[in-house]
């Protein structure tokens, strides 16, 4: 993308403030750590209104994954599927077994819409990126996604009607996104009020992350404008509207390849990727990993927060071309 609609982030999106330090720079990002909240958010950043662009077909099959997208998302549908069936010991710790109405959120190739499908839910899914959430409609069909911003679902619109899910989540998304804080105000408006929200995001003060320092594997720019720790997405969380019930990196793992290790393990250092080269030679063999450094939030709208408090507006980014 364009260097030139790169834009300054002058104030932190999540309390306003504009007093900050810097963690590292990688010209033109730097990496800021808000002197009040703690919140980590990445600045120049692409503008509002084109950070979409970065979703197209070469961020699902990207030639550098290590800084930008997957190498080949679509092709890693067993692991994906393999990883939300392990997943649903979490789902259904916190949300009743009965039949389901869920709303996956950023649901790319709408792998854990399948798995719930398969679980005799009614699934939706949203996705932003027309390109992989081809795959998703193969699966579920046109009439259960919303292709597009979430800020243009219609309130109304058969099937995505405000109050009516009992499970609404989110993987890898809320980093993604701009206005986080108008994203949890529309998952609000959408859950049912006893419903649950589960989203899943890196968390930048793991053990694992502070090892790495600025070659943690989540440090991807261009994309991760925000990089939360279990504060301030509590922060988040409680000023829009929701009660944190759990977070744990227990279920915040992955079935990989081996060839994914050997890929990632090259952003560490030239010599980790030489020395993980050979297992390309097994790539499509898997491993279940976790590092701990994934968040997995467990939340429900808070009964008083309607009676008691207003939504705070998310901050507006003052920011310069």
């Amino acid at each position: 993308m364009n260097e030139a609609r790169l834009v300054e982030v002058e104030t932190c999106q999540l309390c306003g403030s504009r007093s900050r330090t810097e963690m590292f720079r990688e010209p033109p990002f730097r990496v800021l750590r808000c002197a009040d909240c703690s919140l980590v958010y990445v600045s120049p950043r692409h503008a509002d209104d084109v950070v979409h662009e970065l979703y197209d077909r070469h961020y699902w099959n990207s030639d550098s994954p290590k800084t930008r997208g997957y190498a080949r998302y679509a092709e890693e549908e067993p692991l994906y599927l393999k990883t939300f069936r392990r997943r649903l010991r979490l789902v259904n710790d916190h949300v009743p077994a009965r039949p389901l109405r869920v709303l996956d959120i950023g649901c790319a190739a709408g792998f854990f819409l399948r798995v719930m499908r398969d679980q005799g839910h009614e699934v939706r899914g949203a996705e932003l990126s027309a390109e992989i959430a081809a795959h998703a409609v193969q699966h579920l069909g046109a009439e259960n996604l919303h292709i597009g911003f979430l800020h243009d679902l219609e309130p109304d619109r058969q099937g995505f009607e405000h109050h009516s899910f009992d499970l609404v989540t989110l993987w890898d998304v809320v980093e993604h996104v701009p206005r986080p804080q108008a994203l949890m105000q529309h998952v609000r408006e959408l859950l049912k009020p006893d419903g649950v929200l589960i989203l899943e995001t890196q968390n930048v003060d793991s053990a694992f992350a502070n090892l790495l320092g600025k070659r943690w594997q989540h440090f991807k720019h261009e994309e991760h404008l925000y990089h939360f720790n279990p504060a301030t997405i509590r922060r988040l969380l409680t000023d829009t509207g929701f009660q944190v019930v759990r977070n744990t990196p227990s279920f915040g793992g992955k079935y990989v390849s081996l060839g994914f290790i050997a890929e990632r393990a090259g952003r560490l250092s030239k010599a980790a990727g030489l020395l993980c080269k050979p297992l390309n030679a097994f790539g499509r063999m898997s491993i279940y990993l976790n590092l701990r450094d994934e968040m997995v939030v467990v939340a429900r709208p808070s009964a008083e927060f309607g009676r008691t408090a207003e939504v705070r507006p998310d901050h507006a980014t003052a920011a310069k071309h």
